[in-house]
């Protein structure tokens, strides 16, 4: 298949180039500078020209609390690039597939969401993600929408690269312990994706790692196995003035995706040991 990928310099879009460069696929790997979502022109002639069976959006505005005084930017990456890309996909009949995030939802529920749970964000980031959302089903019904959480991979733009960073930089590290959501790396979310379109799925599915932690949960995690000996403590997420709200509890249930593929997807912890053990063999402690 020709598959095209958009924002192919995020970390995403680098495991999906790794992944599909192992089989005899044509991948036409397309960052911001060859390809922005934003401009529907050249959006339309891009599709057009390269005639994918499938597009991949790594394209994505992810500045929560930016988005919050730019929120104009947020709509056009998030919101009307994915209108533009779901328009252009089904004049050739090419599949999109594109992720939305944990942060359509309120975090009021005290339980997993699932995919029928009523979406309410309380921030602009959210609203921006929902809108691309609501945009795709309108243009389209050639896709695959798939909501993650707290998304890390090979990048530094993540939680877990920051916790890094922080680390080396001072002894204790104060983590909030009241943001609660499940870890998903970008390797099970490119393999899961890759599986779910070669079954034929469509439609919208929760994709993350098993399980769910706390911000501070996955920091201590992570930095133990790491062999890295900072404390860390748990503090609310006021200790943090943002300008974004975020959601106290919004992880979300992987179980309609893991039955449609019958598999069992691997917990969080799982995840990140693998992470770790990658970042040892690129000497990152």
């Amino acid at each position: 298949m020709k598959i095209l990928i958009t924002g192919a310099n995020g970390q995403l879009a680098t495991e999906f180039k790794g992944l599909l460069g192992m089989y005899a696929h044509t991948v036409v790997p397309l960052d911001r500078d060859r390809l922005d979502i934003t401009r529907e022109n050249d959006v339309e002639k891009a599709i057009a020209a390269h005639a994918p069976e499938i597009v991949i959006n790594c394209a994505a505005y992810n500045f929560v609390d930016r988005a919050e005084t730019d929120y104009e930017t947020a709509v056009r990456v998030n919101a009307l690039g994915v209108k533009y890309l779901a328009v252009a996909c089904e004049k050739i009949r090419a599949l999109l597939v594109h992720y939305s995030t944990d942060y359509v939802f309120d975090g009021a529920k005290d339980d997993f969401y699932t995919e029928e749970d009523e979406t309410k964000p309380i921030n602009n980031y959210g609203i921006s993600k929902l809108l691309g959302e609501q945009y795709l089903r309108e243009a389209t019904d050639r896709f695959l929408l798939f909501r993650v959480s707290w998304v890390f991979g090979d990048g530094r733009q993540n939680f877990l690269m920051n916790v890094l960073e922080w680390a080396h930089q001072k002894r204790v590290l104060k983590i909030a312990c009241d943001q609660i959501s499940v870890p998903t790396s970008t390797r099970d979310i490119a393999l899961l994706t890759m599986f779910a379109w070669n079954r034929g799925l469509r439609g919208l599915y929760h994709l993350t790692n098993g399980g769910y932690a706390s911000r501070y949960e996955v920091a201590r995690y992570f930095l133990e196995k790491m062999n890295l000996d900072n404390i860390v403590l748990p503090v609310p997420s006021d200790s943090f003035p943002s300008a974004a709200k975020r959601p106290y509890f919004s992880a979300m249930s992987n179980r309609k995706l893991s039955l449609a593929l019958d598999v069992e997807i691997p917990d969080w912890r799982i995840a990140i040991d693998g992470f770790v053990e990658s970042q040892f063999k690129r000497g990152e402690t």
